[in-house]
């Protein structure tokens, strides 16, 4: 009852002062880098990252992104409800910076060569964050223009770059690549990172792709700047998903070679931003944005179909495998997890009649509880 009373609260606030969600949204996203990761935390000097030390090999992970698609989409989605159209209005406003974590992943090739020891810390760049938090306080620890201001960039861009991310490390059959060693936080699989698939983080980026798409739509026409970097792998991403048509099922050869394209273009975009940051600004169409948002959701969509189990519940998280070739990856299935469950009836994919099947299926397995009635209790 205690929780339900601080959510109706939250939501009462909500409604009453739009600024207080506009102020979530805008912390959330200036705590992402320019990679599509998110920082250690944020605390009253700003944000912070975790530091390499010796005695403890725990201290150099590096980089979050702890549920990160899903809870900005729940504050989008509560901005939509709450107050329409304020965001559609915002997508062209440079207020948003960037969290300017000095930790760097390595090239696609060295990724895949091993998933397991993907980063490292770049001591040159963080000497040179701490000297600016001298000068400026906690925005040192952001990314910076040419004149030593914070840089600042659109909402669009900011949103955009996290499924750019995500849609780098797309896995066709498998689902999203777990391979910068604490990318997807969850009590479950830690252990996967490196060869992990999350099929949870792909069933919670086709809602936001939708909710995106729509978002953008309502702003209508015209363009929106972002920042040159971006709109080339922008473009990149987009060509990569065009040029290979969505397969369920797909062949091992086929899989790597979209993995291939999307993971080349992040490295890319990654090796240019690392080496001398953004260069400028770029006008892109709102409907380019509209048009990354279709083609993903069209390569999303056959991966959650070959991902449905014959027992009816749907697949959280697979494994990847690589040929020593190079020319193939192969996907594993791991065991059912409620986390999946729970993903796919949020994802806006499954009819009412689908949805259903879900959870009369949930009954029937392994994750039911009957002593307890425990496994719908979570959802």
């Amino acid at each position: 009852g205690n929780w339900r009373d601080i959510f109706q609260n939250l939501e009462a606030l909500c409604a009453s002062f739009p600024e207080l969600l506009v102020g979530f949204i805008t912390v959330f996203v200036d705590a992402s880098t320019p990679v599509g990761f998110n920082p250690y935390r944020i605390t009253r000097s700003g944000i912070d990252w975790e530091v390499p030390d010796p005695d403890d090999p725990w201290s150099g992970i590096g980089y979050w992104g702890d549920h990160q698609i899903v809870y900005l989409l729940r504050l989008l989605e509560a901005s939509e409800r709450f107050h329409p159209g304020r965001l559609a209005g915002s997508l062209s406003e440079r207020l948003f910076s960037y969290a300017n974590v000095p930790y760097r992943i390595a090239p696609y090739e060295e990724l895949v060569r091993n998933p397991k020891s993907t980063i490292h810390y770049d001591e040159a760049a963080a000497a040179v964050s701490l000297e600016r938090v001298e000068r400026l306080g906690g925005d040192g620890r952001l990314l910076l223009d040419e004149a030593g201001e914070v840089l600042l960039v659109t909402l669009a861009e900011k949103l955009v770059v996290p499924v750019l991310a995500k849609l780098s490390n797309f896995v066709p059959g498998g689902g999203i690549w777990l391979n910068t060693e604490r990318p997807e936080w969850n009590d479950a699989n830690n252990a996967l990172v490196g060869y992990g698939l999350s099929m949870v983080t792909l069933y919670q980026l086709r809602r936001y792709l939708d909710h995106l798409r729509q978002l953008v739509r309502s702003a209508g026409g015209g363009r929106v700047p972002m920042s040159t970097e971006v709109t080339q792998w922008l473009t990149a991403i987009t060509a990569a998903l065009a040029g290979s048509a969505p397969q369920s099922p797909i062949s091992d050869r086929d899989r790597k070679a979209l993995m291939d394209a999307l993971g080349g273009a992040f490295s890319d975009y990654r090796s240019r931003v690392y080496a001398s940051g953004f260069s400028g600004s770029t006008d892109v169409p709102v409907s380019d944005l509209v048009k990354l948002c279709d083609i993903a959701i069209e390569h999303l969509d056959a991966t959650i179909r070959v991902n449905r189990r014959p027992d009816g519940l749907y697949h959280s998280y697979n494994l990847v495998r690589f040929e020593s070739d190079g020319t193939s990856a192969a996907v594993e299935h791991l065991f059912e997890m409620l986390e999946g469950q729970v993903a796919i009836l949020d994802s806006g994919v499954l009819s009412a009649e689908e949805r259903a099947d879900v959870i009369d299926a949930l009954f029937s397995s392994a994750m039911y509880r009957a002593d307890q009635d425990l496994s719908l209790i979570h959802i």
